[in-house]
């Protein structure tokens, strides 16, 4: 991802439903960038944040690319 831009949170689920929009956003050339805090703390030696709560982020120049494909993902894993 690019340092000269703003991120911003777009979604927060499971490792496997994260991993999986982020490829999703891959195939469609939105980068995107997971935050794991509770794999981080406990590489870390700490407990922190929760195996429920992974981060997906992206670029906020992708934001009007990205939002279509991430409403799209979210109506298919609440069916």
């Amino acid at each position: 991802m690019n340092d000269n831009s703003s991120i911003l949170h777009v979604f927060s689920g499971t490792e496997i439903t994260v991993n999986h929009l982020k490829n999703i956003l891959e195939e469609n050339n939105v980068p995107s960038l997971i935050k794991n805090d509770y794999a981080a703390g406990q590489s870390a030696g700490f407990m922190g944040g929760t195996p429920f709560a992974i981060d997906l982020y992206i670029q906020e120049v992708d934001k009007d690319k990205a939002e279509p494909i991430i409403e799209k993902f979210k109506a298919t894993i609440q069916d």
